[in-house]
């Protein structure tokens, strides 16, 4: 079992408005023996929506313990409530939801907690992967096009593939159109026909 020897506890509280309440929280913060409540009207989209957050984290000392209500206050998603868990851990402090009771990582289950959260963290990512590449793989349907955006366009590229073709150089093509040479290199050389073949297709 983890012996967790406390210096300070210290809360978090968030709502996503300004026209919501903290109060349910601050109170439950405050009977759970909070000396400090960091808290914030934050959507909380991104790690820098919460600077209260980051002040938090960033004034933890071994032995502190971290109290908030529930999973969605303190964290937007598994990955980061991962994140959160790691700073906290790097600390040396613990973290202790009061409502969900569950998640405390001062507890003699903070490994399976981890490994939880772990996990949750992993099937978010892998989700994010699949939705990521089937967008793509829609979006090649309707022929959009992915990668970098091509140095010459074609009018460019039938131009200097007709300027090779006419003998001229790749390096003087490559200057005229203000690309590297390997771009003029690149372009694929217009197959020029036999003179026989053009007298045999004119009108007779």
């Amino acid at each position: 079992m983890t012996t967790h020897v406390l210096s300070r506890v210290v809360g978090y509280a968030r709502v996503s408005t300004k026209g919501q309440d903290l109060a349910y929280q601050l109170d439950k913060l405050a009977a759970a023996g909070c000396a400090e409540v960091f808290h914030e009207k934050r959507s909380g989209k991104s790690r820098d929506d919460r600077p209260e957050l980051a002040a938090l984290l960033q004034s933890l000392r071994s032995g502190d313990l971290v109290l908030a209500t529930v999973t969605d206050r303190i964290a937007r998603d598994p990955l980061d409530m991962l994140n959160i868990v790691a700073a906290v851990q790097k600390a040396g402090a613990g973290l202790r939801l009061l409502d969900e009771p569950f998640i405390d990582t001062t507890s003699e289950f903070s490994d399976l907690i981890l490994f939880i959260v772990g996990w949750a963290a992993r099937w978010q990512r892998l989700r994010i992967l699949e939705n990521t590449a089937h967008g793509r793989e829609m979006a090649r349907q309707r022929g959009v096009k992915f990668g970098r955006k091509p140095k010459l366009g074609p009018v460019q590229r039938a131009k200097a593939a007709e300027l090779r073709a006419n003998g001229e150089s790749c390096a003087l093509i490559a200057l005229a159109f203000g690309v590297s040479e390997s771009t003029i290199n690149r372009v694929k050389l217009i197959p020029q026909r036999p003179a026989g073949d053009i007298v045999r297709n004119m009108p007779g």
